[in-house]
């Protein structure tokens, strides 16, 4: 290949990316409005909503991405998708939304989650220490994920008073539409989801090839900041509103679903052999970010007074920079 097609070759899969994530972010967007409705529509629980529909909705992209990457055999998108997103949701999403206000935990069901999500990230690293996930591994994740979600609709029906239900409530009157309509948008953000992330996995795909990157490195960057854009937009928007609730249910769940359905997925598509450093550097970060998010947002001085403060925000946004310096160096060999 001549200088001049290595050129355009990269400036198409440059534009395929860019191009993939602005029909990801609106068709996720399209595909959580369309769900959320419907789910109205046929008389979900609020806090059943925000659990489990906003949740898939917003790991949507994850999982299409993910499992898209698995057929087309590429495994490190895959897992960097997944992992990536996990950690650019703590430190870079809840990072910067914090430092805009401060994110106070008001929630019983959120404060739940955040030791179950300690948990399971560190199912994540058991898994993977023998360098490799299985389908029997794929299986597991996808076992406990069914009980989650049996968890959270238990939870859903059973709690009637919940901050993050009183929250999700008035954004389902503000986003309320016929059901034909959500049923239009539900179909058309699924299938351009499906379309966006064929044409992502494919530019990024190339760039590796063309820069000589590993497909890891670009799952846990450019796909994982990527696919988490709708949880960087919703959450800022639910923070400025003072919906905090809101704000930190889009990272837990989102999370949950990525580290459990989307690698889960990926893993009974296609086993995938795990690199060493996803060990020794992804999996420490994300789990030493899921570490300080149980520490900063449980509250340990008494019930409902978890907060995250912008001390606090700026030191994930901190662990962020430090985690994309060190990406960076491996890229660069410096």
């Amino acid at each position: 290949m001549t200088g001049s097609e290595l050129i355009r070759s990269m400036a198409t899969a440059f534009l395929a990316i860019i191009l993939g994530l602005a029909i990801l972010v609106w068709s996720a967007d399209r595909f959580v409005e369309g769900s959320a409705a419907i789910a109205v529509h046929f008389g979900m629980p609020a806090l059943l909503i925000g659990m489990v529909i906003v949740g898939f909705g917003t790991s949507a992209p994850e999982m299409v991405v993910s499992a898209v990457s698995a057929l087309q055999g590429s495994p490190g998108i895959a897992l960097g998708n997944a992992y990536g997103s996990n950690i650019t949701n703590i430190a870079l999403i809840l990072g910067l939304t914090s430092l805009l206000s401060p994110i106070a935990v008001h929630s019983r069901v959120l404060r739940k989650e955040l030791p179950i999500l300690t948990a399971i990230t560190a199912l994540a690293a058991w898994q993977v220490w023998d360098g490799e996930i299985t389908r029997g591994d794929a299986l597991l994740l996808l076992t406990v994920f069914v009980g989650l979600m049996g968890w959270a609709i238990r939870q859903g029906l059973r709690q009637k008073d919940d901050a993050l239900g009183s929250e999700m409530e008035q954004e389902l009157v503000v986003r309320a539409m016929p059901v034909r309509r959500a049923v239009f948008w539900l179909g058309i953000g699924l299938i351009f989801l499906v379309a966006s992330s064929r044409l992502l996995v494919w530019g990024a795909v190339e760039i590796a090839r063309g820069f000589g990157v590993s497909d890891l490195i670009i799952g846990l960057t450019i796909v994982a900041v990527g696919t988490s854009l709708p949880e960087l937009a919703s959450s800022i928007i639910a923070t400025r509103k003072g919906e905090h609730d809101i704000a930190l249910g889009n990272v837990l769940g989102s999370n949950l679903f990525n580290t459990l359905a989307v690698v889960g997925i990926a893993g009974m598509i296609s086993p995938m052999a795990v690199a060493p450093e996803v060990l020794s550097r992804d999996i420490l970060v994300m789990g030493g970010l899921t570490v300080l998010l149980f520490v900063f947002g449980y509250g340990f001085s008494g019930p409902g007074r978890g907060r995250i403060n912008r001390f606090e925000g700026a030191t994930l946004l901190a662990c962020y920079l430090a985690y994309t310096t060190c990406l960076a160096r491996c890229v660069f060999g410096q």
